[in-house]
């Protein structure tokens, strides 16, 4: 398997597992974890991670909805964290298999292309 760029891994849907697919290599995360901005590889290189600092405590909320919707689509669950009103994480894994898969690089990829309301930056 071959590391795709981010528009082929939105292009892709997440196949169905019930433990019954490899764990992605190291080498292998590695080149998936390039085509995803902001993503990082946490849990002992077994999942990964990406933060954004939301408008507000409803701005998180409306993201989660919309993350909550795709994952219901694709049949792929992440864990969602709201912390301190604004600070929102990801973390994504192939909970059958107890590491990555493809599927968890497609849904990062198709969670990058929602809509989230950031907080703005002062210059």
């Amino acid at each position: 398997m071959s590391s795709c760029t981010l528009e082929q891994l939105s292009a892709k849907r997440c196949s169905a597992c019930e433990g019954d697919i490899e764990k992605l290599t190291a080498e292998q995360v590695r080149e998936h974890i390039q085509a995803l901005d902001g993503w990082r590889i946490t849990g002992a290189g077994l999942r990964i991670r990406k933060d954004w600092q939301v408008k507000n405590f409803m701005a998180g909320l409306d993201f989660f909805n919309r993350v909550a919707q795709l994952a219901e689509a694709e049949g792929h669950h992440p864990d969602l964290h709201l912390e301190n009103y604004r600070q929102a994480w990801i973390e994504i894994w192939t909970h059958a298999i107890g590491g990555l898969s493809e599927n968890d690089f497609i849904l990062a990829a198709k969670i990058d292309r929602l809509p989230v309301e950031l907080k703005k930056r002062i210059a």
